[in-house]
C-alpha cells in the first residue's frame, strides 16, 4: 500500500510539473533584472529593488512602424526583457510586426517558450499554424483590423500581408523571453551548415538546389 502511494504521489507530481512549466512566477513585487551581473541563472538576476526606477519599465517607439524594405517585407519589434528589464520574472512580453503591402511576410517561424496572441491593428493579414505530427494539420485564417489569433507555443506558424496597403500588428507573447527559430534560416543558414546530403535527402532536392539555398541564407546573415 506504501508502495502504491508512493508511486502515486511522484505521479501527480509530475503531471502537477508538467502543468504549470511556464517561466518562473515571481516571489516578490517585481525582480528588475541586473544586466552587470556575470550570475547566470534561468532568468536574470534581479537588481537591489533600491536601485529600481520607473525607466525599468518603461520602453518608448512601439508608435513607429518598422522597415518593411527589405526581404521578407516585414519587421518585428519586440519588447521582451532585454529591453523592459522590469518583465524579469512576469512571464510577458510584445512585439510589433510590420508588413510590405503585397506580400509582405514574417516567415514561417517557432517560438519555443510562449503562446502567442495577435492582433491586428491595421491591414489585412493570411495567418496560421500547423500542429505537429503525425497530423500536420493548418489551421488559417484572413485577419481584419481588430481581429485577434492564438499561435500555440512550440507550433510553426507564420502571418503574410495580402492587402495592398501596409499591416500593422501587435502579439502578446506568454513568456519574458520568447526565443525565435525561423525554419528556413534556422535549416539552410545554420552556422557551421548541415551536410548538404542531408537536406537534400530531407527535403527531396538535388545537392545544387541546397548548395544554392544555403549560400543565400548564409549571405542575407
Amino acid at each position: 500500500m506504501a508502495t502504491y502511494a508512493l508511486v502515486l504521489f511522484t505521479f501527480l507530481a509530475l503531471v502537477s510539473i508538467q502543468a504549470f512549466a511556464s517561466d518562473p512566477s515571481p516571489l516578490q513585487d517585481f525582480c528588475v533584472a541586473d544586466r552587470k551581473s556575470e550570475v547566470f541563472v534561468n532568468g536574470l538576476v534581479c537588481k537591489n529593488a533600491k536601485e529600481v526606477k520607473p525607466e525599468d519599465f518603461f520602453f518608448p517607439g512601439l508608435d513607429k512602424a518598422g522597415d518593411t524594405s527589405k526581404n521578407p517585407g516585414s519587421n518585428v519589434t519586440l519588447v521582451n526583457v532585454e529591453k523592459i528589464a522590469g518583465l524579469n520574472t512576469l512571464g510577458i512580453s510584445l512585439a510589433r510586426i510590420d508588413f510590405a503591402p503585397y506580400g509582405g511576410l514574417n516567415p514561417p517561424h517557432i517560438h519555443p517558450r510562449a503562446t502567442e496572441v495577435l492582433t491586428v491593428m491595421e491591414g489585412a493579414l493570411y495567418v496560421g499554424f500547423v500542429t505537429s505530427a503525425p497530423d500536420f494539420k493548418l489551421f488559417s485564417k484572413v485577419l481584419n483590423k481588430g481581429d485577434v489569433f492564438v499561435f500555440p507555443q512550440g507550433l510553426i506558424h507564420f502571418q503574410f500581408n495580402i492587402g495592398a496597403v501596409p499591416a500593422v500588428a501587435f502579439a502578446g507573447l506568454s513568456s519574458q523571453n520568447p526565443g525565435l527559430i525561423t525554419v528556413a534560416k534556422a535549416v539552410f543558414g545554420s552556422n557551421p551548415p548541415i551536410s548538404d546530403d542531408v537536406l537534400a535527402k530531407a527535403f527531396q532536392l538535388d545537392k545544387k538546389t541546397v548548395d544554392r539555398l544555403q549560400a543565400q541564407f548564409l549571405n542575407s546573415s
